[in-house]
């Protein structure tokens, strides 16, 4: 069943997120008001070699966690999701991709959110040099893939889009 946009306007918004106010109408006719967050798309990239996996250990101030992450960011206009991937690779770990292959792909929160989580995955990479974004992590490193369902459940990986790609490269394995 599909519901129907009458129209959309913001109510606040910057270059990283808008919170929208949408009237729709439901297939049963019932009209109203519905609130909506419209956020830029994501792009990471899940990095292989020798049975492990290149992982950066950050804190999120938000919910004042440390936890494991990919590396990851926000797909810039023009810039397509592989590319994104890619760059936020080189950026935030000093390490460059040989070939990324696309792995998987989420909708996060598609009842509330409207951003896409596209993750990419490389079985190989080389060191280029440090990274150049210096507020990313405490530190990067080669992670033994079989350890990650531990670490998923002593929820030393907990983003989302992180879960969705290692997951993902458990099921293939």
């Amino acid at each position: 069943m599909r519901w129907t946009v009458h129209g959309e306007g913001e109510v606040w918004g910057n270059q990283w997120l808008s919170v929208r106010r949408l009237d729709v109408e439901q297939p049963d006719g019932l009209r109203f008001d519905y609130h909506a967050v419209r956020l830029k798309d994501i792009a990471a990239a899940v990095v292989t070699r020798d049975e492990h996996v290149l992982l950066m250990w950050r804190h999120r101030f938000l919910t004042d966690t440390w936890a494991w992450e990919l590396p990851m960011g926000i797909i810039e206009p023009g810039e397509s999701p592989q590319t994104a991937a890619a760059r936020e690779l080189l950026e935030e770990t000093g390490w460059q991709a040989d070939r990324l292959t696309e792995l998987i792909r989420s909708e996060p929160a598609a009842g509330i959110m409207d951003s896409r989580h596209f993750v990419y995955r490389a079985t190989a990479a080389r060191w280029v040099g440090e990274p150049t974004e210096k507020n990313e992590s405490d530190r990067i490193e080669w992670i033994p893939i079989a350890d990650l369902p531990g670490m998923i459940a002593r929820h030393e990986i907990v983003s989302g889009i992180t879960l969705i790609g290692l997951l993902q490269l458990l099921v293939q394995s």
